[in-house]
C-alpha cells in the first residue's frame, strides 16, 4: 500500500508506530546532516525529519517543490513543537522513501498566501486546488451538499435526474444550443432549469421532487455568474405557498446548523416586493442594518397599483431649489453617528455617486448635529425648521448624516440603495459573520415592456397569480391600445404567488406556486404576446399534460454556488466552484470553447458564416 495514514491525523498517540505517509513535498530545509521534509496532502500537513545516512541519499536526488513522495518510518514527538499544525506535537524518522513522480517547477508557490495572480492560477486550477483555502471552500460546498440532501431525504423528497439536451423554449436568458448530428439542420439546448420537467414529475405523481442540479444560461458574465451553475432544484405537489416557505426555510435553517454551526432559531421576517423596493430601493434588501430609504417626493407614477403623491416633505415645485423640485423623486437615507464627517468626507461620497456605475449628477447632505442644530449644503434653499422635517422624514437622529439624492425614478431608486449598501459596507453593519434571512412576497406577475408594447413575465410563464387575482387574469384581454395607459390595465395591479428567500442582500432562493390548468396557461401564453400556433409548438407537451389530472403545486430553486460562496464568507462564486469559467465564459485551463475541425462541421452538416 502506498500508506497507512494520511498527513493530517498523527498524533502523540501515535508515537512509536511504524507508518507510512504518500503526499506532495511542501518545503525542504536542510540543517547540515539531517533534512526537514514538510510532507502535504488533502489533509493536511507532517514534518519528516531525514537523518545522516538518508540525508546523503538526498543529495544524489534532491526533492523538489511538489514532488509526489512517499516516507516510512517511526512515528516521534517533536522537540520543537507547533502549536499552530495539528500534527505539531509530532515528526517522522524516516527510515526509507520513495519519489513516485517528480515534479517541474510550480508557476506560483502552492500555499494559502500565495504570489499567482487569478489569471495563472485559473490557467493551472488544477495546481492551485492543492491551496488551503481552495481546499476548504470545496468541503464546505460538500457540506452544504450533504446536508441539504439529508433534510430533503427526511422529508420523503426523491432525487430524481431529469435531461440535459432538450427542447430550447423561452425562459428569460438565451440557451446553449447542441446540433443533433442524428438529425440535420435541428438542435437541442441545454436546460437553464429543470422547470417544466419538475411539473411533468408532479403530473407523474411524484409530490416531493429534488436535484441538485447543473443548469446552463448564455449570459454576460460577472462575480456571482458563471454559464454553467448549480440549484437546488425542488417542487412539491398539492401545496400552498404557505407549505413551500415553511419546509425551505427549514432546509436552510438545518444548512446553517450542520455547516456554520449556527442555530437559527429567529422566524424569517417576511416583506411585500412594494415595500422592499421603496423602503431599500431594490428586492432583495440587506436587512443586517437600517438606513431605510426615506422617499421625500413621490413621483407621478412609480409602482403598479400606488396611487400619486405630489405634495410631501420639501414641496412639489415649491421650494425654490430647482434640483428637487425638477426632479420626478428625491430620496434621503441617514447614516447613524456620521454627523461628524468632514468636508472631505462628503465630497468622497459626492464623487461616489458620480460614478458612471451609479450616475448621479450630484448629492445633497444634512448634518444633524448633537447641539440640536443641522447645516447642510442648501441652508440658502431651506429654513432650518424645513431642514428638520425633512431629516425627520429620514427617520434620522441627532448625530446622523441624511444624504439625498434627486433624478429620474429608477436611476435614484438603485443610486440611493447602492449608497445605502456602501455605506453600511464602510461602517461595518454588514459583518460576514451575521446571517438574516427574509422573504420577499407579492411581486408583481407582469413587467411591461414598452419597446414591444407587451407584457413580460417578472418570473417565468409558469408562475401563478395569486388565487384571488385568478379570475382577473381570466376575465381581462392582455392587450393594450395606448402604450401610456399600461398603468391603468388590471394586468398592472395582478400579484404572483411567488416569493424569493434573501440572504444578507443576496438572493439565494426563488419559486412560485405553479399554474396547473390548460385555460390558465394558455391565457398566460397569450399575455407574453405567444400565439396560440407557437404556445403548442414549445409548450404542447405541458399544455397536454394538464389535461390527465395535473395537481396544484410548487416549487423553488436556490442558487447553490452562491449559498455556499455567501457562507464561505466570498463575494465570488467562482471560488467554491472546482472549475470556473472566467468573466469571458471560457475556460482557460482547457482552452474552451475552441474550434472543431472540418470533419465535425461535415457531419453536423453545418457551415460557418462568421461576420
Amino acid at each position: 500500500m502506498y500508506r497507512t495514514h494520511t498527513c493530517g491525523e498523527l498524533t502523540i498517540s501515535n508515537a512509536g508506530q511504524e507508518i507510512t505517509l504518500a503526499g506532495w513535498v511542501q518545503t525542504v530545509r536542510k540543517f547540515g546532516a539531517i533534512t526537514f521534509i514538510d510532507l502535504r496532502d488533502r489533509y493536511g500537513i507532517t514534518q519528516l525529519l531525514f537523518g545522516e545516512e538518508l540525508n546523503t541519499e538526498l543529495d544524489s536526488q534532491p526533492l523538489g517543490r511538489e514532488f509526489v513522495l512517499q516516507a516510512t518510518g517511526k512515528v516521534a514527538e517533536r522537540t520543537n513543537k507547533n502549536p499552530n499544525m495539528a500534527t505539531g506535537d509530532i515528526e517522522i524518522l524516516v527510515s526509507s522513501f520513495r519519489v513516485l513522480n517528480k515534479s517541474a517547477l510550480p508557476p506560483f508557490t502552492i500555499q494559502d498566501e500565495t504570489d499567482g495572480g487569478d489569471d495563472l492560477r485559473m490557467k493551472y486550477r488544477f495546481l492551485d486546488l492543492r491551496r488551503n483555502p481552495v481546499r476548504r471552500n470545496l468541503e464546505l460546498r460538500y457540506a452544504v451538499n450533504r446536508s441539504a440532501r439529508n433534510y430533503l431525504h427526511e422529508n420523503s423528497f426523491m432525487d430524481i435526474e431529469t435531461p440535459f439536451l432538450i427542447k430550447s423554449t423561452p425562459e428569460g436568458a438565451r440557451d446553449f444550443v447542441v446540433p443533433s448530428r442524428m438529425n440535420p439542420g435541428q438542435f437541442y439546448a441545454l436546460p437553464q432549469s429543470p422547470q417544466t420537467f419538475k411539473q411533468l414529475l408532479m403530473v407523474s405523481g411524484y409530490d416531493r421532487y429534488y436535484q441538485i442540479v447543473k443548469c446552463f444560461r448564455d449570459e454576460d458574465l460577472r462575480a456571482d455568474r458563471q454559464p454553467e451553475f448549480t440549484q437546488i432544484d425542488c417542487e412539491m405537489a398539492f401545496v400552498e405557498q404557505e407549505d413551500i416557505l415553511n419546509m425551505f426555510e427549514g432546509l436552510v435553517k438545518r444548512i446553517f446548523k450542520d455547516v456554520k454551526d449556527i442555530d437559527y432559531t429567529d422566524a424569517v421576517e417576511r416583506m411585500t416586493w412594494e415595500t422592499a423596493m421603496w423602503t431599500y430601493g431594490n428586492d432583495k434588501p440587506d436587512i443586517r442594518f437600517g438606513m431605510k430609504i426615506g422617499n421625500l417626493k413621490f413621483p407621478l407614477h412609480t409602482f403598479p397599483g400606488r396611487q400619486a403623491h405630489l405634495q410631501t416633505m420639501i414641496g412639489a415645485g415649491e421650494s425654490g431649489f430647482a434640483v428637487f423640485d425638477n426632479a420626478e423623486t428625491v430620496l434621503a437615507i441617514a447614516v447613524p453617528g456620521c454627523s461628524e464627517y468632514t468636508r472631505k468626507q462628503i465630497d468622497e461620497l459626492t464623487e461616489w455617486v458620480k460614478r458612471p456605475q451609479i450616475g448621479m449628477q450630484g448629492m445633497v447632505y444634512i448634518k444633524c448635529n448633537t447641539d440640536g442644530t443641522y447645516k447642510s449644503s442648501v441652508d440658502k434653499f431651506f429654513t432650518e425648521d424645513k431642514l428638520k422635517a425633512i431629516a425627520d422624514a429620514a427617520d434620522a437622529q441627532a448625530g446622523d448624516l441624511v444624504l439625498i439624492l434627486a433624478g429620474k425614478e429608477e436611476r435614484t431608486r438603485k443610486a440611493t440603495s447602492e449608497l445605502r449598501l456602501e455605506l453600511g459596507k464602510r461602517l461595518g453593519l454588514r459583518r460576514e459573520d451575521e446571517f438574516r434571512l427574509l422573504w420577499v412576497l407579492d411581486f408583481p406577475l407582469f413587467e411591461y415592456a414598452e419597446e414591444d408594447n407587451r407584457w413580460v413575465a417578472r418570473h417565468h410563464p409558469f408562475t401563478s397569480p395569486k388565487p384571488d387575482q385568478i379570475a382577473t387574469m381570466i376575465d381581462n384581454d392582455p392587450l393594450i391600445a395606448n402604450a401610456d395607459k399600461y398603468l391603468e390595465h388590471p394586468y398592472a395591479n395582478i400579484k404572483a404567488n411567488a416569493y424569493d428567500m434573501v440572504l444578507n442582500g443576496n438572493e439565494i432562493g426563488g419559486g412560485s406556486i405553479r399554474i396547473y390548468q390548460r385555460e390558465l396557461q394558455e391565457k398566460m401564453f397569450a399575455a407574453l404576446g405567444m400565439s396560440q400556433e407557437e404556445a403548442l409548438h414549445k409548450f404542447g407537451f405541458l399544455l397536454g399534460a394538464f389535461e390527465f389530472g395535473a395537481p396544484p403545486h410548487g416549487g423553488i430553486a436556490f442558487g447553490f454556488d452562491r449559498l455556499c460562496a455567501i457562507l464561505g464568507g466570498s463575494e465570488t462564486i467562482r471560488d467554491f466552484i472546482a472549475f470556473p469559467k472566467n468573466n469571458s465564459g471560457r475556460d482557460v485551463m482547457l482552452d474552451a470553447p475552441s474550434s472543431i475541425d472540418d470533419k465535425q462541421f461535415e457531419e453536423l452538416q453545418i457551415k460557418l458564416n462568421l461576420k
